[in-house]
């Protein structure tokens, strides 16, 4: 993901394809909550646009002028969750507290969720013009919480670090080698080896 990415207002109110109209926007709404649905029910190997489509009562060519594939969907919804949570508290805690809560903001937006979590893994590496925009939204939102949280003077090498840091612990999570259970205490291991002799 880009930490470069600079995420405005209006990026935060439109499908990564066009600025939508209030039905539109409905419309991909009921499509991102039928794509959860979906996964619920029968796991991301089985889940498609078109059933999507059917589930939120559209035709399928109607959800594919919104979303090109079920990568797209499955990112739009990683990337919906994840903007959706509150910013950061700036006066709480040390600053390796807050680049840790920063960093779980992140990395357990769908821990909660097992087939969600684990199609959002798969969806959000995807090859895809799409997906990449949202890629590059969802680091630049990412890189916004950590400056936060550490405040403007924040060095690029460290913010750039902490990203690849948790971007990588996703993946082991990803790969079965780490449990979302344990990603807390790795998260706060990660802030404090990044950051101890910065605090």
């Amino acid at each position: 993901m880009s930490s470069s990415a600079a995420v405005s207002a209006s990026e935060t109110t439109e499908s990564p394809r066009r600025t939508l109209s209030p039905r539109q926007a409905a419309t991909v709404d009921g499509l991102v909550d039928a794509a959860v649905i979906e996964l619920r029910a029968g796991g991301y190997g089985a889940l498609t646009v078109r059933n999507v489509a059917r589930r939120a009562g559209v035709a399928p060519a109607t959800a594919y002028t919104y979303f090109a594939s079920k990568e797209h969907l499955v990112a739009e919804v990683y990337w919906r969750r994840f903007r959706a949570q509150s910013d950061p508290d700036t006066t709480a805690g040390t600053t390796v507290q807050r680049a840790a809560a920063a960093l779980a903001s992140f990395a357990l937006v769908v821990a909660d969720e097992a087939d969600l979590s684990a199609a959002c893994t798969v969806a959000v590496l995807a090859d895809d013009a799409d997906v990449k925009l949202l890629r590059e939204r969802i680091g630049g939102e990412l890189n916004r919480r950590l400056v936060l949280a550490l405040g403007p003077s924040a060095r690029p090498e460290i913010l750039a670090t902490l990203q690849f840091a948790v971007s990588g612990a996703l993946l082991q999570v990803g790969t079965g080698h780490l449990s979302y259970a344990d990603l807390p205490d790795v998260l706060d291991a990660i802030a404090f080896t990044v950051l101890g002799s910065d605090t």
